[in-house]
């Protein structure tokens, strides 16, 4: 399995609709994307502007396929002057094996 990490941090006056936007986004990767196996947002207890993402797609194809989906290039295109930085990192899942 590809595991997908992302850390967003996000401008303080943009939080509210990136939330919105974040949710619909996941909702529709997990809904629309076969290959698209977990979705989880997490935000900082204290910190609403930190957005943490944790991704875990069949292999590297499944999350170029996410990248290629109109759903997440209407995200991206839309959150992108929203945030301060964006950290993304990939990974192969160790355990538990499928």
């Amino acid at each position: 399995m590809y595991v997908i990490t992302v850390v967003f941090k996000v401008r303080t006056d943009h939080a509210d609709a990136f939330r919105t936007a974040m949710h619909e986004n996941a909702r529709q990767s997990l809904e629309s994307e076969p290959g698209c196996h977990q979705f989880d947002v997490a935000y900082a207890p204290d910190d609403n502007t930190t957005c943490f993402l944790y991704e875990l797609y069949t292999d590297k194809a499944a999350f170029q396929a996410h990248l290629d989906a109109a759903h997440f290039k209407s995200f991206d295109a839309k959150v992108a002057p929203w945030l301060e930085s964006k950290s993304v990192q990939a990974y192969e899942r160790a355990w538990p094996t499928d």
